[in-house]
């Protein structure tokens, strides 16, 4: 594999806060489903019904088992770092495309997860990332179509306690590393031909459920909100999360390379912070 990165960052200097639906997702009684619930307990119903509700209003939800697939762990082997890949299996001769995909986990403090946001119908076959998981829950994903329809997939995860549980990177060592970013590609790249990169940023994403040991208090929140990715100056899609991502997010996505481009990756979080980088992507390969 191929390693692009940039050990600089550069800081922004404004910031607004968009924590008004966390905060309303957090009210709600995340604790009322058994913990040993399946998906399709009554309990597990009766949540995802708030939680589409809160989200989503009195707009339909459809199942959307033929436009989108979700990749899960039954068991999960860490709770804090919880695998999630979402498919689009919709056809691009349909006229219609995804332009918005939620990722939500039911009994999470915080549910809704991430918000992908497409700027348009360029292609896009799979996105992946990392979760925390805090009870057993459905995990799931809900498109919406450009024109207005919603759809949603679940699977049902075991996994218990990633909300609270502690990072296991020295905070010094994190902190000297905060906001720096490495891009992964293939070794070989031809112009026009679809690979899968992998975007990772160096955050605690702490969720402010965490306790630390030492200093005996609970660490404040302090998480990535916004992603925005650009290739050769077009916008190429857009996240909002919060603390049900995973210590030092990472992203893995299409993209189609060009004969030459740049991959411009920008990046807010909770704390005021901002941080930029531009990754070159050299085409290696013969058109």
């Amino acid at each position: 594999m191929t390693v692009v990165s940039q050990s600089a960052h550069r800081p922004w200097s404004s910031l607004r806060f968009g924590l008004g639906l966390i905060a309303l997702l957090a009210s709600l009684p995340w604790g009322a489903a058994p913990a040993l619930a399946e998906g399709d307990d009554p309990a597990a119903q009766a949540r995802w019904a708030e939680l589409r509700a809160a989200l989503f209003g009195d707009r339909p939800v459809a199942d959307g088992a033929g436009l989108i697939g979700l990749e899960t762990p039954y068991r999960a082997e860490d709770a804090a770092v919880v695998p999630v890949a979402v498919k689009s299996l919709m056809d691009p001769a349909a006229g219609h495309f995804i332009k918005d995909l939620y990722l939500i986990i039911d009994m999470n403090p915080v549910p809704l997860a991430a918000t992908f946001h497409f700027p348009g119908p360029a292609a896009w076959d799979r996105l992946a990332t990392r979760v925390r998981v805090n009870a057993y829950t459905n995990v799931r994903a809900v498109a919406q179509t450009d024109d207005g329809r919603l759809f949603t997939v679940a699977n049902f995860v075991k996994a218990a306690g990633g909300c609270s549980a502690p990072s296991l990177k020295d905070p010094a060592a994190a902190a000297a590393q905060l906001g720096r970013m490495k891009l992964v590609l293939p070794e070989q790249l031809k112009p026009g031909e679809p690979l899968t990169a992998q975007l990772m940023i160096k955050h605690p994403n702490s969720s402010g459920l965490q306790f630390d040991q030492i200093a005996r208090h609970f660490i404040p929140a302090d998480y990535i909100q916004r992603i925005d990715l650009a290739y050769q100056g077009q916008p190429l899609f857009s996240v909002d999360s919060n603390i049900s991502i995973s210590e030092d997010p990472s992203i893995r996505f299409g993209l189609v390379p060009a004969a030459a481009g740049d991959l411009r990756v920008q990046v807010k979080d909770s704390a005021g912070r901002r941080f930029e980088q531009t990754f070159p992507i050299a085409v290696t390969g013969g058109g």
